[in-house]
């Protein structure tokens, strides 16, 4: 009888206590506009300064490629399906070659790092490394001896 007791006015301070949150959240809800009134904040000017399409545009990204299509265009390289071809011959299947994103554009580097590796059963090895430019598609490629990307055009692969 003392536990059912004990429960009963824990269940009832419980409901005192959050119809009194509830009230006192309402209230702060309610004099809300007028504080902000008072303090002269504006809302209907601050959504027209929104309403510029010059705002807009900076906030949009400009429209590129994915993940999936910069992994795709460095996949269907010549290059690399040769390469690609020959590892896994020479290794009898053992070896299989991935290609995978290494990092994604930001505003300092808009180009996706696009890795083509071995894929051993302890490790990985990095074969060929390349830059997919975002939006356009071009294709650059690291050139180890002189410490830079390079353009597809200008690079001979071993």
């Amino acid at each position: 009888m003392l536990a059912s007791t004990v429960m009963q006015r824990l269940a009832c301070s419980s409901l005192i206590i959050s119809s009194l949150i509830a009230i006192a959240g309402h209230s702060a809800m309610a004099q809300s506009p007028i504080i902000h009134a008072q303090m002269g904040i504006n809302y209907a000017a601050k959504v027209k300064a929104f309403d510029s399409n010059d705002v807009i545009k900076i906030a949009q990204s400009p429209s590129g490629i994915d993940e999936k299509a910069a992994v795709d265009l460095v996949a269907k390289l010549p290059q690399v399906k040769r390469k690609t071809r020959e590892i896994e011959q020479l290794s009898k299947g053992k070896i299989r070659v991935a290609t995978m994103i290494d990092s994604s554009p930001t505003p300092e580097a808009p180009y996706y790092t696009v890795r083509v590796v071995e894929n051993h059963v302890d490790h990985v090895d990095t074969i060929y490394l390349f830059r997919v430019l975002n939006p356009s598609g071009n294709i650059q490629v690291y050139d180890i001896l002189k410490d830079e990307y390079i353009s597809l055009e200008t690079w001979k692969p071993n």
